[in-house]
């Protein structure tokens, strides 16, 4: 166990361990996008709805849950360390020096991952945690089981013009940290070379830009429906 934390704790381990869990959830992103997007749907919240319950019933779902919990805060500690200790190395930066990582994205990781992590408890402390401590109304589909009605909560909250500028801040922190994210976590793992980090790149430039502009629509879709 001892050379785990050691390996865990050196400057290799921690950029591996940053570039699998950033991959986890780069890879978690799209799966959250799809099901969110179930909000746009004129069905009165039932195709949400049920998304919510079996998201939050299904075993195997509800322990891949654990994993994605554990999996952010790993990446959260692993990346402040990092942070931390090339801070307090004069010359270096966050990641290996290229002329890709001259960029503003690449230079504010810290900073950007904290916006995200802000973000994210919002997000959580709004709808997972009224959801988990059941301070949501249920509703029946077609004389079918009691569901908790999470679409309604949603909808309230992205009437709140507050609310909806924060998750647009978030989200623009999302896509910067994205933009770097992606490729470097490719670069660590050892998967660049000229004849496919152009594409890399071009799918993780592409990735920051839609993926956090596709999670924009639904809440400015909502505030100013009618």
């Amino acid at each position: 166990m001892k050379w785990f934390i050691n390996f865990l704790t050196s400057s290799i381990g921690k950029k591996l361990v940053m570039s699998l869990t950033g991959l986890f959830l780069i890879t978690f992103l799209i799966t959250h996008l799809i099901g969110n997007l179930q909000l746009l749907y004129n069905d009165g919240g039932e195709s949400f709805n049920k998304y919510a319950k079996f998201m939050t019933s299904n075993p195997l779902i509800k322990m891949i849950s654990y994993g994605l919990y554990f999996f952010i805060i790993l990446h959260t500690v692993q990346g402040l360390m990092l942070w931390f200790v090339n801070k307090s190395k004069k010359g270096t930066t966050y990641a290996v020096k290229t002329k890709d990582n001259a960029t503003w994205a690449a230079n504010n990781m810290a900073l950007l991952g904290t916006l995200v992590l802000f973000f994210l408890f919002i997000h959580m402390g709004d709808f997972w945690l009224k959801m988990k401590m059941d301070k949501l109304d249920m509703v029946t589909y077609d004389g079918g089981e009691a569901i908790k009605d999470l679409y309604a909560r949603v909808n309230m909250a992205f009437k709140e013009l507050w609310i909806v500028i924060s998750y647009l801040i978030g989200l623009v922190a999302l896509g910067f940290h994205l933009s770097h994210g992606f490729s470097s976590a490719f670069q660590t793992l050892g998967l660049r070379h000229k004849k496919y980090t152009p594409l890399i790149n071009g799918l993780g430039l592409a990735y920051s830009i839609l993926v956090p502009l596709a999670f924009a629509i639904i809440p400015l879709y909502i505030y100013f429906k009618n």
